[in-house]
């Protein structure tokens, strides 16, 4: 019974764990909080990360790759 429930619940967890890509940049951003923008000025297949600052500091924008590419699971040989 216990194995049955934790499979439904993970069935239904499964999409909370997709990251989803804003549009724009939010306009408040808590300090070392970070989000993913899908952005015309990083390169095909990347997005800008946009972590939040203290005070008056500039905030950090990265480009990164997207999570599929990120997520093989090669083996080493």
């Amino acid at each position: 019974m216990r194995c049955a429930f934790a499979v439904i619940i993970l069935l239904i967890a499964q999409p909370a764990f997709a990251q989803t890509y804003l549009k724009r940049e939010p306009l408040v951003l808590r300090a070392y909080a970070f989000v993913l923008v899908a952005s015309a000025a990083c390169g095909p297949a990347k997005v800008m990360k946009v972590t939040g600052s203290l005070g008056a500091l500039p905030r950090k924008r990265v480009c990164v790759a997207t999570g599929e590419e990120r997520a093989s699971l090669g083996f080493i040989q």
